[in-house]
């Protein structure tokens, strides 16, 4: 069993290790009071609720910001395979950070509105 975003990331190979760190520190950079957890076996950011999540597959990083954070952003997410709730990004492709990025901000907002209530 996995206990730390660590632990989860060291198992892949060195160019996906990379594109995970990537994302972690973007998360980390673009919502620093969420916590880091594991959650559903993945890594997770905790904020007032679960912020979003991440794994890696094999063909590309799963992203999951929730159903919110995909309705939100369906035009931007449009070249990209997406459900409800997550968003596929190719493994042979470079992150679009700057969307994450936005995403990321939405969800921390529309979670601390959360806590308001």
């Amino acid at each position: 069993m996995i206990h730390s975003i660590d632990e989860y990331i060291k198992d892949f190979p060195i160019e996906v290790q990379k594109m995970l760190e990537e994302l972690r520190i973007t998360i980390k950079n673009n919502a620093p009071d969420a916590k880091e957890k594991i959650s559903y076996q993945m890594p997770t950011f905790y904020l007032n609720g679960n912020l979003v999540h991440f794994a890696a597959h094999m063909n590309h990083i799963g992203f999951y910001p929730a159903p919110s954070g995909i309705e939100a952003f369906k035009n931007e997410l449009k070249s990209y395979k997406s459900a409800k709730g997550s968003v596929q990004f190719p493994l042979d492709q470079p992150l679009p950070l700057e969307l994450i990025v936005k995403i990321i901000k939405f969800r921390v907002e529309e979670n601390m509105k959360k806590s308001k209530k």
